[in-house]
């Protein structure tokens, strides 16, 4: 079974899942190795799914799981095992981008899942061609993660931003006195360029 038909079975049975359709370039062949799976749901009580969406999807025993802060409509971010990423779309669910991140020791731990999420997004968009996308998500994680973080400038790449992303992460692990679990850093970077 592969990870659309996982997605599928798992959600298309949940009792709150109105629907659930896979979407993007999954869809209409246009994917290559690392696309992302993008699926849109509806549901009957976004409020009780969105408490049980952790353990409907524990069977993807995804790496890291959260939702997404800068999406004009609700997204579940799923990283799975691979690496595979999963966004479960929520159409009727708009969205205004939440503040930029604020690096604390409560949330180095979900700034690295969201870094690594996110980079692994962009490098698909950075092999699939789109420059423009590209450009525009590395001023986005700039002015959203990596400046609040203590960057000095925006990246230009993809590896910049990760050069850069794990230098200040490292800075700010010593500054607070905590360790971030590198299991989704070290999933994620053999797919990078």
């Amino acid at each position: 079974m592969d990870i659309g038909e996982a997605v599928l079975a798992l959600l298309g049975g949940h009792p709150l899942v109105g629907s659930v359709c896979l979407t993007g370039s999954r869809a209409d062949g246009t994917a290559h190795e690392i696309s992302d799976w993008d699926f849109l749901v509806t549901t009957y009580d976004f409020a009780r799914l969105t408490a049980d969406l952790p353990r409907a999807v524990h069977p993807l025993q995804p790496l890291a799981q959260q939702w997404d802060r800068y999406s004009d409509h609700a997204c579940y971010m799923l990283m799975l095992p691979g690496p595979a990423k999963v966004d479960l779309i929520f159409p009727d669910r708009k969205q205004a981008w939440a503040p930029p991140w604020e690096p604390s020791a409560e949330t180095l731990v979900a700034i690295d899942m969201h870094f690594w999420d996110w980079i692994h997004w962009l490098e698909q968009k950075r092999r699939g061609g789109k420059a423009d996308a590209l450009a525009k998500s590395l001023g986005d994680m700039y002015e959203l993660m990596l400046g609040p973080m203590g960057a000095k400038t925006p990246p230009v790449s993809v590896g910049e931003a990760v050069e850069s992303y794990v230098a200040l992460r490292e800075r700010l692990e010593e500054h607070y006195g905590v360790s971030v679990p590198r299991k989704l850093e070290n999933a994620v970077r053999p797919v990078l360029s």
